[in-house]
């Protein structure tokens, strides 16, 4: 009798922050305001990796272009979430509150 296999995790699951910087970079592209890809970096927290670029400052009198994302790739089964460009603390506790079962009352 044969028993059933396991679903593999949507991709390899990363034990470290170069791990992590690898997968990230075949799927998170950024560039830079002239065009160049951006620096990655990586935040290792409990349940996963934060990818983030840092873009320089820009130019005197102009401003920072607003929006963008950071990517979190999951310890558990390796899959890729994407947050909003909030500080790495900031975006690391919405992906926490989104990873959180829902509580309903009554129940």
């Amino acid at each position: 009798m044969s028993h059933p296999v396991p679903p593999e995790p949507v991709q390899p699951v990363p034990a470290t922050a170069e791990e992590a910087l690898a997968a990230a970079r075949a799927r998170f592209a950024v560039l830079d305001p002239q065009g160049n890809p951006a620096p990655l970096y990586v935040a290792d927290f409990d349940t996963g990796f934060l990818v983030h670029a840092v873009m320089p400052p820009p130019p005197p009198g102009t401003q920072a272009p607003s929006g963008g994302s950071h990517m979190v790739i999951s310890k558990i089964d390796g899959a890729v979430t994407f947050v909003p460009n909030f500080p790495p603390d900031s975006a690391i506790e919405l992906y926490r509150s989104l990873q959180r079962p829902v509580r309903t009352s009554g129940g």
